[in-house]
């Protein structure tokens, strides 16, 4: 190409430019492992920058050149980033079951006292629910699931193409399905806790029935405590292989790649 047709191609390659940007840009804000709240928003705008760069050409001959109307540019720019946000969305659930099933065993471990900052689910959280937010991290980078909700980004733009209108009543289901999921993911995780929560209960109740003059609640608070920190360093490891395989079946449901 000339350097006149480079100029006149100009306007059309910005104008897709920051139509990819809107889509993959609104999805970097989200992605777990790579949008975390850690992460700086100028690094995660920056690593959207990226991938736009390394993924414009092959998106462009599919995204449709600058439209004369300005209002029609804006309702394309408004659809990416909704997409974005969507997809982004509904694989930022599945690491949100990890931070929910921490917020539940520090509760059924008498540890919902001790409060730490956490982004992942805003304001204060608890030391556990911190730990899991943490681990749910390091397990979709270190096995390399962060790939999968990017390949489905990549993929997305067959399932939705640029321009298209967005389909609100399917992708609120989705939303909802993938919500619900995540719940039950997180009381999956946390059901080893319910149980021992429960047979400790029982236990003390049997206690001060057997022995009333026993001080039960000096017993309780610390025996509760240790009790669930010993299940938590024994259960933990099969805990992160649980969720990493839920992690993997919700990745490959994302649109896109199933």
């Amino acid at each position: 190409m000339d350097e006149a047709g480079l100029l006149a191609a100009l306007p059309v390659l910005a104008f897709q430019a920051v139509l990819a940007f809107a889509r993959l840009g609104a999805a970097a804000m989200l992605l777990p492992g790579l949008g975390e709240q850690e992460v700086p928003a100028p690094v995660r705008l920056g690593l959207g920058l990226g991938l736009v760069l390394l993924l414009l050409p092959l998106l462009a001959p599919g995204l449709p050149p600058a439209p004369d109307d300005a209002g029609e540019a804006t309702r394309l720019i408004l659809i990416e980033i909704i997409i974005g946000l969507w997809l982004g969305g509904l694989a930022r659930l599945v690491t949100v079951a990890m931070a929910m099933a921490g917020q539940a065993v520090a509760l059924l471990l008498g540890l919902a006292q001790a409060l730490v900052p956490d982004p992942e689910l805003g304001g204060q959280g608890t030391a556990t629910g911190r730990l899991f937010s943490l681990a749910a991290v390091v397990v979709v980078l270190g096995s390399g699931l962060y790939l999968l909700p990017l390949r489905a980004l990549v993929e997305s733009y067959a399932v939705l193409p640029v321009g298209e209108p967005f389909p609100a009543g399917a992708s609120a289901e989705a939303m909802a399905t993938a919500a619900a999921e995540s719940l039950a993911l997180a009381l999956r995780l946390a059901a080893p806790f319910v149980l021992a929560a429960v047979v400790i209960n029982v236990a003390l109740g049997l206690l001060t029935r057997i022995a009333p003059q026993v001080q039960v609640y000096f017993i309780a608070v610390p025996g509760q405590v240790l009790a669930g920190l010993a299940l938590l360093a024994l259960v933990m490891p099969a805990l992160l292989g649980a969720f990493g395989e839920a992690a993997r079946e919700a990745f490959l449901n994302l649109p896109g790649l199933r």
